[in-house]
């Protein structure tokens, strides 16, 4: 897998959506950056044809016929590729998305910075080990249902309820585990953690 860091090797994106033309002008965006290579799917068959082990990041429609972008990313998940997923959809999230495997949900419309954004982020995410894209994935969807629900709704919500604990407790874990670490080597591998944490609260 590619990090963000490694620059002389091909990224390879794969844009999924149902609406061809927009498929094809997230992959021109992401085409005209160097170093990066894009494939493109039309429906979910062919995003799980398309989808290899040298696949980086998927970016990924959830409104799809057939084959929902739901059940694409679940078999994704399933197959073991170690990718980075991000929802790209025009679906607002509900508590539904607390058991999908995903990486970030980004709602559509989106500008050809956002998609490039996007992309950066998944790939310094791919450098991090397990806890902090685990920790980092809670934080989307914390901040996906916060920005949709109320706050009654949340507080209602047995499952945001748990999905808050769950933060809690690998912050906690990450926590004791950074303690060890010389000041500067926690800078130098969180350095971007600080800014996704203040949009969250």
């Amino acid at each position: 897998m590619n990090g963000p860091e490694s620059q002389t090797e091909s990224v390879t994106v794969l844009v999924v959506d149902d609406e061809q033309g927009l498929a094809d002008l997230y992959a021109a965006w992401i085409d005209e950056e160097e170093s990066y290579s894009t494939r493109t799917a039309y429906d979910g068959e062919e995003a799980l044809d398309r989808i290899d082990d040298t696949v980086d990041v998927v970016l990924l429609d959830r409104r799809m016929p057939d084959l929902s972008g739901d059940e694409v990313l679940e078999r994704i998940r399933d197959q073991r590729y170690d990718c980075r997923v991000v929802m790209v959809t025009a679906v607002n999230p509900d508590f539904d998305v607390l058991e999908m495997a995903f990486d970030e949900y980004v709602v559509k419309p989106l500008n050809e910075a956002d998609i490039i954004n996007i992309v950066e982020r998944m790939l310094t995410r791919t450098s991090y080990d397990e806890q902090l894209q685990r920790l980092y994935a809670l934080t989307s969807k914390k901040a996906a249902l916060e920005a949709e629900k109320s706050q009654a709704e949340l507080e209602q919500s047995d499952e945001f309820a748990a999905l808050v604990s769950d933060l809690e407790q690998l912050q906690q874990s990450l926590d004791e585990t950074l303690a060890d670490f010389r000041e500067g080597d926690f800078n130098s591998v969180l350095q971007d953690i600080p800014a996704d944490h203040e949009s969250d609260e």
